[in-house]
């Protein structure tokens, strides 16, 4: 289990703010209800969910999020990707942030960031508004009471939205400032009102703390069947992550962040965060039903002040709306958070290009390359001046929560699909028959037919092919599957304007890739795919 490190410590800040807390440690959603309504900072919906707003942060401040750099990070961290803040800085914000909160109410959780009860990270989550302590209740793991009395945290998120931080006086970006201390075990998180700060904090912390031990942090979605065989879900966001891993025949382990360590994978979490935009009870029944009850959070959803129900088509506060709610709340998902060694790992893209088979099984070598590229593409029409499909490359698939270089986790995960035998397999969810515009979307239900074969082992005697560009293998045919669809070259009108465009996302992936040369051997450098030669596949 993580322990707070011995030197140096947490220092005052977990008495100083404990005393802020008195009668306000721990409560559950009915008290956190009442503490949110009583001092305006919500309002109930006709069907039982807290309904609240976040103000001008509707997403995560990425760039507003620094880690110490010390002599305990400064050889660990990938500063390319992290920004910097003295230890000085630091102590000065610290300071501050307990002056800030001096003699105030506010409210704390203690938490486990983590489901296997050997590496879990007990948390201590101070917050100054109480449906930001029934949030992190929500999404992290909530020990039992008799745990309560004995709990020591490892690490402190203190979560003060109404701090602003001063740039020329803590060396900030901005008023914003979400803080990360490796060596203290210390979040600080202020200038901001949205919630998923704190959970991606500690997300974060296990993305550094956990493969010290061998133990690899993902961003994932898991679900297990009836025989305890698990599968593992990556993906970016619009890949179908979330809706790909609920299946009905399968138990959920949770649809974000997992541990994957000697034991089998665990959930980091103990419950959900969802993206509401478009929801609707016919193509997601599980995840509408959560909004329409007690204990669950809508953010950013506009509500009918009449009928106090929610618009789940309404996008003028952001694009960016979300509920939160515990796992349980999902009828088939996991009561321990916990399932055995994987059997099977998906990628999952959306490919607007129209270029990647619908499925493709992946060598150990060909999954560490895809891992690191972590590739998808925008749609035209998703945001501002994107008139075009356009490659998006996020390395582990989460760059912006990865802490140490991409290389120590693609060689991990690697390290571990090797050891346990796992089936990586690489899924187009996006487009067939021509780019976005031209082309239709990858059909659904082919999708899920293609899973569920790769799942049950269905794949396992089917005759593969070698894509010319790609390299990996793709099924000839599969049942019930339209025979075109696994060559994507013959579902376009014109041949030749399908070799020009898998010659464009090669050449994007190289171009991606370059950065990666240097940290990866001969066999990973050789499951790149290639821009040269023809491109027909037989």
């Amino acid at each position: 289990m993580f322990m707070p490190p011995a030197h140096p410590s947490f220092g005052n800040a977990d008495a100083v703010l404990s005393a802020c807390c008195s009668q306000r440690s721990n409560l559950i959603a009915p008290e956190l209800y009442e503490h949110a309504l009583t001092r305006g900072e919500g309002g109930m919906t006709a069907g039982g969910a807290l309904a609240v707003d976040t103000g001008t942060h509707t997403g995560r401040s990425a760039k507003d999020k620094a880690v110490v750099r010390d002599t305990t990070t400064e050889d660990t961290i990938w500063w390319d990707n992290n920004g910097a803040l003295s230890e000085a800085n630091f102590d000065l914000l610290l300071d501050d942030f307990l002056a800030h909160a001096g003699g105030g109410e506010l409210y704390c959780q203690d938490l486990y960031g983590g489901a296997d009860p050997h590496l879990r990270l007990p948390t201590r989550v101070f917050t100054e508004y109480a449906w930001h302590s029934l949030f992190i209740r929500n999404l992290l793991i909530r020990p039992k009471h008799d745990d309560l009395a004995g709990f020591k945290p490892g690490l402190l998120v203190i979560d003060l939205p109404s701090f602003k931080a001063d740039p020329a006086r803590h060396g900030t970006r901005s008023e914003t400032i979400i803080a990360c201390n490796f060596d203290r075990r210390i979040v600080l998180v202020g200038g901001t009102s949205y919630a998923g700060e704190m959970k991606k904090s500690v997300f974060t912390f296990l993305n550094y703390l956990l493969p010290e031990q061998g133990v690899m942090p993902m961003h994932c979605s898991a679900n297990v069947n009836d025989s305890g065989e698990s599968a593992l879900f990556f993906g970016l966001s619009g890949t179908g992550k979330t809706t790909l891993s609920a299946d009905p025949v399968r138990t959920l382990i949770g649809d974000d962040e997992h541990g994957w360590g000697p034991d089998g994978i665990f959930n980091f979490e103990g419950g959900c965060y969802a993206k509401t935009i478009k929801l609707s009870r016919e193509a997601e029944p599980e995840i509408y039903a959560t909004t329409q009850r007690f204990g669950t959070i809508l953010e950013n959803m506009v509500i009918d002040p009449v009928t106090r129900q929610p618009d789940f088509d309404d996008s003028s506060k952001t694009e960016n709306t979300r509920c939160a709610y515990p796992i349980h709340f999902i009828s088939n998902s996991s009561a321990t958070g916990r399932a055995g060694q994987p059997k099977n790992i998906i990628m999952l893209t959306c490919d607007a290009f129209g270029v990647l088979p619908p499925i493709a099984q992946l060598t150990p070598a060909q999954a560490m390359y895809h891992f690191l590229s972590g590739y998808t593409a925008k749609v035209a029409g998703t945001e501002k001046g994107v008139t075009e499909p356009s490659a998006t490359f996020s390395t582990c698939f989460g760059a912006p929560f990865m802490p140490r270089h991409p290389s120590e986790y693609g060689n991990l995960l690697r390290r571990l699909i090797a050891e346990h035998d796992v089936n990586c397999w690489l899924v187009n969810t996006g487009w067939t028959g021509g780019p976005y515009g031209e082309g239709r979307r990858m059909p659904i239900k082919a999708t899920r037919m293609l899973l569920a074969a790769a799942l049950d082992g269905a794949l396992e005697n089917a005759s593969f092919y070698t894509d010319r560009a790609f390299g990996f293998s793709v099924p000839r045919e599969v049942p019930r599957v339209e025979p075109h669809l696994l060559h994507p070259r013959k579902t376009w009108a014109n041949p030749a304007a399908y070799d020009a465009q898998a010659a464009k996302l090669v050449g994007m992936f190289e171009k991606n890739f370059e950065i990666f040369l240097p940290h990866v051997d001969s066999e990973v450098r050789s499951a790149a795919p290639r821009a040269s030669g023809p491109f027909a596949n037989r």
